[in-house]
C-alpha cells in the first residue's frame, strides 16, 4: 500500500495546472454572436434564406416583365459569298437578333411557383432561426462546461487542501500515541485520490476552454466571464401556453409546415404540364457585314400554341417524384405535430426539475458541510474513526460536485426550451 501511495503521489507532483491568468476572456452574448457567425449551420442557413428571397422575386417577375434574349454571330466566307443584307459578294456577315417573349398560359405553374416561392421563403427563414438558436445552444453548452469546469476544479483543490489539513492532524495525532499508523495511511491515499482527481478536473477544464476558444474563432483556448449565479425561479408562461407558441411559431414546426406547402405546389406545377402552353413572342434579326447591323432587318410577332402529348414518360416521371415528395413532406409535418407536446413537455419539466434539483443540492451542501465540521471536530478529540471522517468529507465533495453541474444543467436546460420555442425567455444572463 505505501508504495500504492507513493507512486500516486509522484504522479500528481509531475504534473501541475498551468496559469490562467493571460487567458483571453468572453461573455456569454459575446460567445453567442461570435459562435453563430462561425456556426456551418447557419451560414448554410442565412444562404437559404438569399437564394429563396431570388426565387421569389423571380416568381412575380414572370407575371410582369418578358424575357429577353439578345444574340450575335459573325461568319467569315472563303472565297467571298453572297451577303443578302448587301446584295453582293461578302467575305463577312454578320447577324444579330433580339428576342422578347411572354408565356400567356402555362397551365397555372406561374401562380404554383409563386406559392411555391412564398412557402420556401417562409421555410428559409424558419431555417434560419433554427440554425440560430441551435449555435446559441451548442454554444451555450460549452459555455457552461468552462464555467462549471473552473468550479469543479476549485471543488477538487478545496478536497486537496482538506486532505492536506486532515493528514497533518493525523500525523500528530499518530507521534502522540492518540491513533494508529493506518490514519495517517489512509488520509494519505485520500490526498492521492484528491490531487488525482484535481489533475483530472484541470484536463477537463482545458479542454473546455479549448473547445470554447475553437467555437468563438479563437486560435487557443479561451476563458468563459463568470455569470450571475441567481437562477430563474420559474418559467413566465404555462406549459399549455408553450405547447400552443412552439406548434404555431417553433422554427422546426414552421419549417415543416412551409416545405410540406412548398412540395404541394410544386405537385400542382407539375400538373400544369398537361396542360396547352401558350407563349408570344416578338423578334428583330438584322443583316449586314459590321456589327450593330443596319442594311437589312426583318421582324417577326408569334403566337407559339404547344401541347405537350407525349414525352417517354419523363413528364410522369417528374410528376411521381413531386407527389412522393409531397408525400414526405405531409408525413414529416403530421410527425412532428404528433411530437410538439412531447418536446415541450420534456424540455419544460426539465428545466422544472433541473430548478429543484439545484435547490435540494444547495441544501445538501449545507447539510455536508456542517457534517464534516462536526466529525473533523469529533476526530480531533478521539470521539470518531478516520472511517467517518473520509465519509463525511466525501460526501461533502459529492455534493459540491452536484450543486455545480445542477446549476448549469438548469440553465442548458432553459436554453434547450428556448430553442423550441425560437426565441428568449428571460435576458441575457448578467455578468460578474
Amino acid at each position: 500500500m505505501l508504495a500504492l501511495v507513493t507512486l500516486l503521489q509522484l504522479q500528481a507532483a509531475i504534473i501541475t495546472p498551468a496559469p490562467n491568468d493571460s487567458l483571453p476572456s468572453v461573455t456569454l452574448a459575446e460567445a453567442l454572436r461570435r459562435a453563430t457567425g462561425l456556426d456551418p449551420n447557419y451560414v448554410t442557413a442565412i444562404g437559404q434564406v438569399d437564394n429563396a428571397n431570388w426565387g421569389r422575386r423571380s416568381a412575380f417577375a414572370v407575371f410582369i416583365l418578358p424575357s429577353v434574349t439578345l444574340s450575335t454571330g459573325a461568319t467569315q466566307n472563303t472565297p467571298a459569298f453572297f451577303n443578302f443584307a448587301t446584295l453582293k459578294p461578302e467575305k463577312y456577315s454578320v447577324q444579330s437578333q433580339v428576342t422578347v417573349s411572354y408565356d400567356v398560359f402555362t397551365g397555372g405553374q406561374k401562380l404554383a411557383e409563386v406559392t411555391r416561392s412564398a412557402a420556401a421563403l417562409d421555410s428559409a427563414h424558419a431555417g434560419e432561426l433554427k440554425a440560430r438558436f441551435g449555435a446559441a445552444l451548442s454554444t451555450e453548452s460549452t459555455y457552461y462546461a468552462v464555467l462549471a469546469g473552473v468550479e469543479l476544479a476549485r471543488v477538487a483543490r478545496e478536497r486537496v487542501q482538506r486532505a492536506e489539513q486532515q493528514l497533518a492532524v493525523a500525523r500528530a495525532r499518530v507521534v502522540s500515541g492518540a491513533v494508529v499508523q493506518t490514519d495517517s495511511l489512509q488520509l494519505r491515499l485520500e490526498l492521492s485520490r484528491a490531487r488525482v482527481t484535481s489533475l483530472q478536473r484541470e484536463t477537463d477544464l482545458r479542454v473546455a476552454r479549448l473547445s470554447l476558444g475553437s467555437r468563438v474563432g479563437a486560435d487557443g483556448p479561451v476563458n468563459a466571464a463568470p455569470l450571475d449565479s441567481v437562477l430563474p425561479a420559474e418559467l413566465p408562461l404555462p406549459l399549455a401556453s408553450a405547447v400552443e407558441e412552439a406548434s404555431m411559431q417553433g422554427p422546426q414546426y414552421r419549417q415543416v409546415r412551409a416545405s410540406e406547402r412548398a412540395a404541394a405546389a410544386a405537385l400542382r406545377a407539375r400538373l400544369g404540364t398537361y396542360l396547352p402552353k401558350a407563349t408570344v413572342s416578338w423578334s428583330r434579326i438584322g443583316f449586314d457585314n459590321k456589327f450593330l447591323p443596319s442594311a437589312l432587318g426583318i421582324s417577326a410577332l408569334t403566337l407559339n400554341l404547344s401541347f405537350p402529348l407525349w414525352d417517354n414518360a419523363q413528364r410522369e416521371i417528374a410528376l411521381s417524384r413531386a407527389r412522393v415528395d409531397h408525400d414526405i413532406a405531409r408525413a414529416k409535418r403530421e410527425q412532428m405535430e404528433r411530437s410538439v407536446r412531447r418536446d415541450v413537455t420534456a424540455a419544460y419539466d426539465g428545466f422544472t426539475t433541473a430548478r429543484a434539483t439545484a435547490d435540494l443540492d444547495g441544501e445538501q451542501v449545507q447539510v455536508a458541510r456542517e457534517n464534516y465540521r462536526v466529525q473533523q471536530a469529533r476526530y480531533r478529540t478521539g470521539a470518531t474513526t478516520i472511517l467517518d471522517l473520509l465519509t463525511a468529507q466525501a460526501d461533502l465533495d459529492d455534493a459540491s460536485a452536484a450543486l455545480v453541474q445542477a446549476r448549469y444543467a438548469t440553465r442548458l436546460a432553459l436554453a434547450g426550451l428556448e430553442n423550441i420555442l425560437g426565441r428568449r425567455l428571460f435576458p441575457e444572463p448578467e455578468q460578474k
